[in-house]
């Protein structure tokens, strides 16, 4: 069973409607007002070859070389069978232009030229001369053909722009989604270094505040006044990394990202939980990418968290050395330690993917003997964060 024909747009049938009006209105209007004494009258075989070059045009965007060949081959043969002189050669332009404006160039090329030296050698080899308009002829087939090569130029960058555009859009949105994920894994690692760290001084304290209620009611009510420091700042960090989630729309964080000149802000917390934190600053302090300094600061705070819940130490020490390219932190503690290889928790991972970020490193592992002692080393001049939010 053969297929039907596709149904024609509307573009394509206005452009038939009006060929085939001029067509057939010239032809019939050179036969009325000035017919050729020997010419041959167009009914009905030059209306038939005319109506086959008009009506394929219907479905020129469906069958483009097969119309384009079927009307160019009747236009061809109309002339040197001695019809009148009409304007049946408007379909061949029409054929031709479309053909090389939709990128069949190498054929509606062809096409063209073909045609063109089809009828000046049919008519030099009838008449044996050349007519010197045949020039102008071809001169407007070149000028019609380069009009299509540059709409269809013109008409491909268009396209192309528009898919550099859509390309960037989309890489765009992927970049800020790939932001916005990163962003979220940073407030999580806050929320937990924030919670942890203080909720373990908390439960320590609490642990406290109970066992010296009846005993040593002073040391308790200094207990449960630590419980409500703690609790107190573990709010406003909570309320501050929550801030910033609620306010999208602000230009600027509202509070400086915590960073290592709070160092003894964290060493002062453990000690109310009954640790003995020495701190130890070596070599000049100087001015950290925002990156380090936030790095540096979680570092600190999670390795004092993990002395507090895990390593039953009665003293921790925390050395800070400024060196000329990069920052060294080692927290030391006297507890029991670990055998072997410490499993990787939240906290360790979590120091290990900050100090990644920032092209920095981060071991963590037993003493001999006893303890336990995580060192990290981060750049100082410029971490990879920062300079990816710079470019």
């Amino acid at each position: 069973m053969t297929a039907p024909l596709p149904r024609p747009t509307r573009t394509d049938t206005w452009i038939v409607l009006g060929l085939s009006f001029l067509s057939v209105g010239s032809t019939l209007a050179v036969e009325l007002i000035a017919p050729e004494p020997h010419g041959r009258t167009a009914w009905p075989w030059g209306y038939a070859i005319i109506a086959l070059a008009c009506l394929p045009l219907l479905w020129r965007g469906a069958f483009p070389r097969t119309v384009g060949l079927v009307s160019v081959a009747a236009a061809t043969v109309y002339y040197p069978l001695g019809f009148p002189d009409g304007m049946i050669m408007v379909c061949t332009a029409v054929v031709l232009y479309g053909l090389v404006r939709w990128g069949y160039r190498a054929f509606g090329w062809s096409l063209g030229i073909g045609q063109f030296v089809l009828l000046n050698g049919y008519e030099l080899a009838i008449s044996g001369t050349f007519r010197p308009e045949a020039l102008g002829i071809v001169g407007w087939v070149l000028v019609l053909l380069c009009s299509a090569e540059v709409v269809r130029w013109r008409q491909e960058y268009l396209r192309a722009d528009r898919e550099r555009r859509a390309e960037a859009e989309r890489t765009r949105g992927e970049e800020l989604l790939r932001r916005a994920s990163e962003e979220r894994l940073r407030l999580a690692r806050d929320v937990h270094d924030t919670v942890a760290h203080n909720i373990s001084l908390i439960n320590v304290q609490a642990g406290t505040a109970l066992y010296l209620m009846e005993n040593e009611p002073e040391r308790a009510a200094e207990a449960l006044s630590t419980i409500k420091r703690t609790s107190k700042d573990t709010l406003v960090e909570l309320r501050g990394i929550l801030g910033v989630l609620r306010a999208v729309d602000e230009g600027a964080p509202r509070s400086p990202v915590a960073g290592i000149d709070r160092l003894e802000e964290i060493a002062e917390a453990t000690r109310g939980a009954g640790i003995a934190v020495d701190v130890e600053l070596v070599g000049a302090p100087t001015r950290l990418p925002a990156g380090t300094d936030s790095a540096a600061y979680r570092t600190v705070q999670e390795a004092l968290t993990n002395v507090v819940r895990h390593s039953g130490a009665g003293r921790a020490t925390v050395r800070v050395e400024y060196r000329p390219t990069e920052l060294l932190i080692e927290v030391v503690d006297d507890g029991r330690g670990t055998l072997g290889v410490p499993a990787p928790g939240n906290g360790i991972t979590g120091m290990r993917e900050r100090a990644a970020l920032v092209g920095g490193t981060v071991d963590a592992g037993p003493l001999d003997g006893e303890g336990f002692r995580v060192r990290a080393r981060l750049p100082i001049e410029g971490s990879a964060a920062d300079r990816t939010g710079e470019r």
